[in-house]
């Protein structure tokens, strides 16, 4: 199995695990990976520079408990904002430079898990060579800030 595959595997199973505790018995299960023909890729917040995507896999961004993939391409600063809810994360793609507020920068790479806690400044970085794909478990509704450096 690839890399990649494993991965995607990897966010499958995760999926299925973070939408258990609040999903209906009912509801089918499912499986999307960042090639999907059908995923809908939307725009991100106008303070994100051109070339940031959006695309929702489940729920409701304007309810708790909604999964987002987050892509940027390679060679892509993120700006530094904050968001009302904390963040449950895996790097599908790419390596990401990630920087918190009162905290050294991390490197996330590819299959790696973050935590992003709420309302905590943030700002990243995606390295050159593949772009960055991140999955993103919010546990409030998705938003996202623009902070202004002093």
């Amino acid at each position: 199995m690839t890399r990649a595959r494993s991965s995607l595997a990897a966010i499958g199973a995760m999926l299925v695990l973070i939408s258990s505790g609040s999903a209906n018995a009912a509801e089918p299960a499912l499986v999307i990976g960042t090639d999907a023909a059908d995923i809908q890729w939307g725009s991100c917040p106008e303070f994100f520079p051109a070339g940031c995507e959006i695309a929702v896999l489940h729920g409701d961004p304007g309810k708790p408990n909604a999964d987002i993939f987050f892509k940027v391409p390679a060679d892509y600063t993120i700006p530094l904002h904050t968001h009302t809810s904390a963040e449950r994360m895996v790097l599908v793609s790419g390596t990401l430079r990630v920087t918190y507020a009162g905290q050294e920068a991390s490197v996330i790479r590819t299959g790696n898990y973050a935590y992003g806690p709420p309302e905590r400044p943030h700002e990243a970085y995606c390295e050159p060579g593949d772009a960055c794909i991140l999955f993103i478990a919010f546990e409030q509704p998705v938003d996202a800030f623009p902070i202004t450096r002093p």
